[in-house]
Order: structure tokens, then C-alpha cells, then sequence
């Protein structure tokens, strides 16, 4: 009984997750900006392989579009050096680009990636 009930809020959590990327989703390509590619590195399912703070990083950085570790922080209430980290977790699997403009790092998705 219990295995049947675990199963049923896993499936209920997955679509309430699949909802709201959907909802995000839309909501980014309904902001008239050119595709640059967000949806073949960061698409739906790749979203849901990462961990949950990972996850919540990436959503906060697309809607977001470009921010630096303290913007993004601010948008998920954790401490710039959590995000920091995270952003830079990302980066390394490709998810994310990094650039610098002058004493700033600034985080996106999809800028020049390509796996």
C-alpha cells in the first residue's frame, strides 16, 4: 500500500514540475527575443535529470535571462555563494555560459553552447 501511494505522489509531483517548466517555457518563448538555442541545451528533460537545487538555479537564470550570482540570490533567497556555486555546477556541465564584464560574472543560459 504504501509503495502504491509513494508512486502516486511521484507522479503528482512530476506533472506539477512539468507544468510550471511548461508554463516557463512559454513564457520565454513569448518575449519576441531571437532563439538562441535555450531549448536544445536546456530543454524540459534535461531540467528534470538535475538535482533540485540545480533545477531551481536554471529556472531562476531563464527567467531571469542574464544575472550575476548576488541578482540570483535575491530571486531564490539563498546566499550569493550557494547560487555561486550552483551557477558554476552548471557551467561546468554546459548548461550555462559565464562571461565577465569588468569586475562582474554574469551567468546565462545557451549563449554559444553547444554539447
Amino acid at each position: 500500500m504504501t509503495d502504491n501511494s509513494s508512486t502516486e505522489e511521484m507522479i503528482r509531483l512530476l506533472r506539477e514540475i512539468s507544468g510550471k517548466l511548461d508554463r516557463i517555457l512559454i513564457q520565454g518563448s513569448s518575449d519576441n527575443e531571437p532563439d538562441d538555442g535555450i531549448l536544445d541545451v536546456l530543454d524540459v528533460m534535461t531540467l528534470l535529470t538535475l538535482p533540485d537545487h540545480l533545477r531551481t538555479t536554471a529556472t531562476a537564470l531563464f527567467e531571469l535571462g542574464s544575472a550575476t550570482a548576488d541578482e540570483l540570490a535575491e530571486k531564490t533567497n539563498k546566499e550569493r555563494a550557494v547560487e555561486s556555486n550552483y551557477l558554476n555546477q552548471l557551467v561546468r556541465m554546459g548548461h550555462v555560459a559565464k562571461s565577465r564584464n569588468g569586475r562582474k560574472v554574469y551567468f546565462s543560459i545557451g549563449e554559444g553552447l553547444g554539447k
